[in-house]
C-alpha cells in the first residue's frame, strides 16, 4: 500500500510568536508568490492561514522510512536556509495565537476564501489556527476502496485520541485534548452534511459516496457557491481523493515530529491487516467515542486502544514494529495534549514546553522519548 502525508507547521519568531509569512518565506526561495515549491526532497506548500507552512514529501511511498527521510530533509533544509530566524512548530493549534496575528493567503484563490468567508465565516480558530496531519493511502479497485473505507472510519475515534496534541487555546488550557477537531467540526455547521460529526457513514458501494458528495454539492449551489463543489470540499474525517486514488484521512492533529507522524502511519497500516478488527462500527456509538477522545486523549479510551495496539503489533511489518514504540507511549503516558497538560500545571509556562517541541521537530526527535 503505498501511502503519502501532510503536514503543516507553524511558522514563529525566535520568542514562539507566529507570524504570518508563508509567502515571504517561498518567494525569498523562489523568487515569486508561489502556492507551492519544490524545495528537495519535499514540496512547500501555503495554507489558508498565512502563519502555517505545509510539508508533503516529494513522493509517496510504500515504505515509511522513505518518507521520513524526505520529510527530515525538506526540515534540514529549511533551516538551513533560515538559520536563527524562525521556529517551526507542529501540534494541532498554535497554543498562544489570537486570531489577529495571522492573516489569510492573498495572492492567489481568492475566489475560493471570499465563498468560504461568505458562507462560514472565516475569522476564526476552526479555519485560521489549525494544523493537521493527513495521510493518504492508495487503493487498486472499487472493492479495494470500499473495504478499506470501511475499516478506518470505526478507527477515527482511536486515532484522534492518541494524536490529541491541542489542549491549549489562545494560552489557556480548555480542559479538552484536541480543541483543533473541537472548533473545526463546527467551522462549517451551516451545512452540517460538510464535516458529517466527522466519522462519515459506512458504505456498501461509490454510489454511496458519491451520493452523500452530491447531497453537499445541491446545498453548496443553492447558496450560489457552486465553486466549492469539488471533492475536497468534504470535511469528514475520512474522504476519497479520486483524483489522487487514495483515501485521505483528516481527523488527526498534527504531531511534534516527524517520526510521531511516521508512528501514527505505521499504527494505521497494522491495524488494517487485522482480521477481525473487532472496532464498534455504529455510526452513532463512533460519534460518542469521537466525543470521548476529543475531550480525554488517551486516557479515557486506554484498555481500547492497548488491545488495538497489541493487535497492531502482532500484524506490523519489521519496519513498522520501529516506530510503533511511540504510539505505545502514547497509550501509555498520555497523548500530546495530556502531556503539555500536565507539564504547563506543573511549570505554568509554555515557552520552555514550545521551546522543547520545536526542538523536537527540528532534530526528529519524539517528546519525552530517547530518539527510536
Amino acid at each position: 500500500m503505498t501511502i503519502g502525508t501532510e503536514h503543516e507547521y507553524s511558522i514563529n519568531d525566535l520568542n514562539f510568536s507566529p507570524v504570518p509569512v508563508s509567502d515571504l518565506v517561498m518567494k525569498s526561495i523562489c523568487g515569486s508568490f508561489e502556492s507551492e515549491i519544490l524545495f528537495g526532497d519535499v514540496k512547500l506548500g501555503k495554507e489558508l492561514q498565512k502563519h502555517v507552512l505545509e510539508f508533503v514529501p516529494r513522493f509517496p511511498a510504500d515504505d515509511l522510512s522513505r518518507l521520513e527521510e524526505q520529510l527530515v530533509s525538506g526540515m534540514k533544509k529549511f533551516y538551513r536556509v533560515f538559520p536563527d530566524r524562525y521556529h517551526l512548530l507542529g501540534l494541532g493549534m498554535h497554543p498562544t495565537l489570537t486570531l489577529d496575528k495571522t492573516a489569510v493567503w492573498d495572492h492567489d484563490e481568492g475566489e475560493y476564501y471570499a465563498v468560504y468567508d461568505r458562507l462560514f465565516d472565516i475569522h476564526q480558530h476552526g479555519w485560521l489556527n489549525i494544523q493537521a496531519l493527513q495521510i493518504n493511502l492508495s487503493y487498486t479497485g472499487e472493492k479495494d476502496l470500499v473495504a478499506l473505507y470501511n475499516r478506518l472510519r470505526p478507527l477515527l475515534p482511536y486515532l484522534v485520541a492518541i494524536t490529541a496534541s491541542s489542549p491549549m487555546v489562545e494560552g489557556h488550557l480548555t480542559g479538552v485534548a484536541d480543541n483543533r477537531l473541537r472548533y473545526y467540526r463546527s467551522n462549517q455547521k451551516e451545512i452540517p452534511k460538510i464535516c458529517n460529526r466527522i466519522i462519515p457513514e459506512k458504505i456498501r458501494n461509490v454510489r454511496d459516496y458519491s451520493s452523500a458528495q452530491e447531497k453537499i454539492f445541491t446545498e453548496l449551489r443553492q447558496r450560489d457557491a457552486s465553486i466549492l463543489c469539488e471533492e475536497w470540499v468534504n470535511s469528514s474525517g475520512l474522504i476519497i481523493r479520486f483524483s489522487r486514488k487514495c483515501l485521505e484521512i483528516k481527523a488527526l492533529d498534527e504531531q511534534e515530529c516527524i517520526r510521531s507522524d511516521m508512528a501514527v502511519c505505521a499504527f494505521v497500516r497494522a491495524l488494517l491487516r487485522c482480521r477481525p478488527l473487532q472496532c464498534e462500527t455504529d455510526q452513532e456509538s463512533l460519534v460518542t467515542l469521537l466525543e470521548t477522545a476529543i475531550t480525554g486523549g488517551t486516557a479515557s479510551l486506554r484498555p481500547e486502544l492497548e488491545r488495538l495496539f497489541a493487535g497492531a503489533w502482532q500484524n506490523a511489518t519489521e519496519e513498522e514494529r520501529r516506530y510503533l514504540p511511540i504510539i505505545e507511549d502514547r497509550i501509555k503516558n498520555g497523548s500530546l495534549a495530556e502531556q503539555i497538560t500536565r507539564r504547563f500545571n506543573d511549570e505554568r509556562d509554555i515557552i520552555p514546553i514550545l521551546f522543547d517541541m520545536a526542538h523536537c521537530l527540528r532534530y526528529n526527535e519524539p517528546y519525552g522519548m530517547k530518539c527510536l
